[in-house]
């Protein structure tokens, strides 16, 4: 038995929503941008094969890649949840055709690394989404959408160093994710523009979460926490009205943008030139180095890509996308 799962890239913060907010992106163009795990029952342990365009940045060593710990962690919880001592016990009377658990115990997985790592894009939550799909299906859904989901988080949590959901909420349900981080509903699927398009950039370079982190103050002006909670809050009610105007006017991030522009060469640069193309709405995607713009056509967008390639990229690894979002999260593929 095999499974095999895609897992959508994100714009996390949306600037508006400092992780509290991520929309799970998709290339007009088709090209699918996201990791791919897949997952396949072995006897014993756990084994790791890597592909992909950015899989030589991934660690050497199978037990420091992110898919080999997702799974020790995956099974681990099957273990506190009793669910993988059972299906290791089923009955005699089931043969191991019916029964693909019994005397399987391991799994091997194969990441097709197509996210680079440190991009701001969810890179790591795309790899751990996907891993995670992937073994629970394997498993005969052993998890529910809400436990796997925080699973993720605190898993992703281990990455970055502390527990938030804005990247592999979107990138495993699909849509804009707003927390909510309540006991019955960690999410709430916000409604979305249908006339954005989302123009992603990605640098070249690579800036870690942790590090991006680091640059963040402790604390924050009341000034500032009202602004951000203004924005945050006429934003989700403006897209619930389709009121494009004033929830595009929201985009504005008073957070985690002002201390982070400094580690993104080319970013102001990049906004002064998409400004002259009117594309008012520039924004740091995660924590950087890609950056997003919002253009209202698919002209003004075509406009914005190429600004970005000229101004924005910097080396040859970089890219840049015509997104709009995409509503689907993670899913099952046939490769």
């Amino acid at each position: 038995m095999m499974v095999s799962v895609f897992a959508p890239a994100s714009i996390g913060n949306v600037s508006v929503g400092f992780d509290l907010l991520g929309a799970a992106i998709k290339p007009i163009d088709g090209e699918p941008l996201g990791d791919v795990v897949t997952a396949s029952l072995i006897d014993s342990g756990i084994t790791v094969t890597t592909t992909g365009r950015f899989a030589h940045k991934l660690p050497d060593d199978a037990q420091q890649n992110i898919v080999y710990q997702c799974a020790a962690y995956f099974l681990v919880q099957l273990d506190d949840d009793g669910i993988n001592h059972k299906r290791a016990n089923t009955s005699s009377s089931e043969n191991s055709h019916d029964n693909p658990y019994e005397n399987k115990r391991g799994v091997h997985l194969t990441l097709e690394k197509r996210l680079p790592i440190g991009s701001g894009l969810g890179s790591s939550a795309s790899s751990i989404v996907a891993c995670l799909s992937a073994l629970n299906q394997l498993f005969g859904h052993a998890f529910s959408d809400d436990q796997l989901l925080l699973m993720m988080g605190e898993f992703e949590g281990k990455i970055s160093g502390s527990i938030h959901y804005d990247n592999v909420a979107p990138s495993y349900l699909g849509g804009m994710q707003l927390m909510v981080e309540q006991p019955n509903k960690l999410t709430s699927t916000l409604p979305i523009i249908d006339n954005w398009y989302w123009v992603v950039a990605y640098s070249g370079a690579s800036v870690s979460t942790a590090a991006a982190r680091e640059v963040l103050p402790k604390t924050v002006e009341l000034s500032t926490a009202i602004t951000f909670a203004k924005n945050l809050a006429v934003f989700v009610d403006a897209v619930h009205n389709k009121d494009s105007h004033l929830a595009e006017a929201m985009l504005n991030d008073v957070i985690a943008e002002p201390h982070r522009q400094h580690l993104l060469p080319n970013f102001e640069q990049a906004k002064a030139q998409l400004s002259y193309l009117g594309v008012k709405t520039v924004g740091i995607s995660g924590s950087g180095p890609t950056i997003f713009a919002v253009a209202h056509s698919l002209a003004q967008a075509t406009a914005a890509k190429q600004c970005l390639e000229e101004h924005y990229i910097q080396h040859d690894t970089g890219f840049a996308h015509i997104c709009q979002i995409d509503d689907i999260g993670a899913r099952e593929i046939t490769i």
